[in-house]
């Protein structure tokens, strides 16, 4: 659309490797390549980042359960959810694994240099801990004797580990997140940020643990991995080529900071313990951390032990990629859960793609073939009624824009179908094959059929980022 701007760094959280992702899992990445896709059609240099975190103690005990080794195990799981990745024809540039040795290296280092600089000491951790959430816990922060987060079961855990001095960074992030008022989206998050964790005080950060074996080895003190935190997070920089002790990488001068997308569940992690380790690290803070809401089975959470899981394969297999990309990114509300069952697939795709957008561009190039044999002029023969059409048409492009600026991509999808339902309601008030009878008005009716094809040719262009095949169609 216009020449080339400045670069744009995306990324979405990394995916945990425990197991399949289902649709929940997988409507971030739909979403992140909604907007990488838009980014680059507005002119921007933009990298797209994706990938996989494989360390961690329920990793450990699912490959042991499974009989293989940890990395064979998360072999198979990071081939699995960048398949899955690749079906929804997501346009990443770059996808990170864990293991990779590039990043296992420099966490190290980023980790020593943390240490070397006194922000990480060492201690002993005594707390209760959540191996699904690989969360340690407080007494206090208990919600009835389980995990706050996930609502399981918790074990007393004691063990030395490193931890990280969060307090010493603490008002530094209150100030940057209240001078930012953009930096935590949506604003419900930013508040739910400061008030329940930053306001209150935070406690130090455990960041390594001796209790398993699977993760980073702590290079000057092996008995230890790097927990989750620092391993995990450091990915958006390591794949860039940030060097903790040294120049870093042009690729990462140039593309750094990012947009961060990311559920709602891990905006703690990004917005509090991510800022914290740039701070000390002396890196800039992301541009954006937007924690967006999740996909719901009906009412609840999709869970494998509730059986309400649905994966993106069989909807893929019912309805074809585009179909799903419409319902994930039109059904997510900006701030709440949005809601996915069979049913409501069904309903939208016909209410939407078949009857709004399939049934306006089949009577379209219809009747365009039918009177004209698919020549398409514009004579120019213009009434009243043409010009609601053009504003329309015009400044869908503009709210569009606006609505992804925001990053609410359901609304600016929206605003394209709004289009096409002005569109639609276009073919009745000039009823063309009323104007086809009469000879004289063949100009008047080439008119008509042009200001169709050409609301559609905008409208394609539009949808390009969202269901990138049907516009290419």
């Amino acid at each position: 659309m216009t020449q080339k701007k400045e670069p744009f760094y995306l990324t979405t959280a990394i995916a945990y490797t425990s197991g399949r992702p289902h649709i929940g899992n997988t409507y971030e990445i739909i979403l992140s390549d909604a907007i990488a896709r838009f980014k680059r059609a507005q002119g921007y240099d933009v990298f797209f980042q994706t990938g996989t975190d494989e360390h961690g103690v329920k990793i450990e005990e699912k490959a042991k359960a499974a009989g293989v080794s940890p990395q064979e195990f998360v072999d198979g799981v990071a081939a699995q959810i960048k398949s899955n990745w690749d079906l929804m024809n997501t346009s990443y540039d770059y996808f990170v694994r864990t293991t990779d040795d590039y990043h296992v290296k420099e966490v190290q280092s980023i980790f020593k240099r943390l240490y070397d600089q006194g922000d990480i000491y060492k201690g002993t951790y005594e707390g209760w801990y959540c191996t699904p959430c690989e969360s340690f816990w407080t007494e206090s922060q208990l919600v009835d004797g389980c995990c706050p987060d996930c609502g399981r079961p918790v074990k007393k855990a004691k063990e030395e580990a490193y931890f990280f001095n969060m307090q010493k960074y603490a008002d530094r992030l209150i100030k940057y997140i209240e001078d930012h008022p953009d930096f935590i989206q949506p604003e419900s998050r930013k508040n739910e940020m400061l008030n329940n964790f930053l306001r209150p005080g935070l406690q130090d950060l455990c960041v390594s643990r001796t209790s398993f074996t699977w993760g980073v080895p702590v290079d000057f003190d092996p008995k230890h991995v790097v927990y989750v935190w620092i391993d995990a997070l450091s990915n958006y920089i390591t794949t860039l080529g940030y060097h903790a002790n040294g120049e870093s990488d042009e690729k990462f001068n140039k593309y750094w900071p990012a947009t961060h997308i990311i559920g709602k569940d891990i905006l703690r992690f990004h917005t509090i313990y991510w800022p914290i380790i740039l701070m000390a690290l002396d890196l800039p803070l992301p541009k954006k951390v937007f924690g967006h809401p999740w996909l719901l089975t009906g009412s609840d959470k999709m869970s494998k032990s509730k059986g309400n899981v649905i994966y993106a394969e069989d909807l893929v297999a019912h309805f074809g990629v585009d179909a799903v990309r419409y319902y994930c990114l039109h059904e997510m509300p900006f701030a709440q859960d949005g809601t996915i069952t069979w049913e409501l697939m069904i309903e939208r795709i016909n209410s939407d793609l078949a009857n709004i957008l399939g049934n306006l561009v089949s009577r379209t190039i219809a009747m365009s073939n039918k009177y004209f044999g698919g020549l398409v002029t514009n004579p120019n023969v213009c009434e009243a009624v043409d010009e609601e059409l053009k504003a329309c048409a015009l400044e869908t492009k503009k709210k569009v824009e606006a609505k992804m600026e925001e990053l609410r991509v359901g609304d600016a999808l929206d605003e394209v179908f709004t289009l096409l339902r002005r569109t639609n309601k276009y073919i009745d008030e000039t009823m063309p094959w009323v104007l086809a009878k009469d000879e004289s008005k063949q100009d008047r009716l080439a008119t008509v059929l042009y200001n169709l094809l050409e609301s559609i040719r905008i409208s394609a262009v539009l949808l390009h980022s969202f269901l990138p095949e049907t516009a290419e169609k």
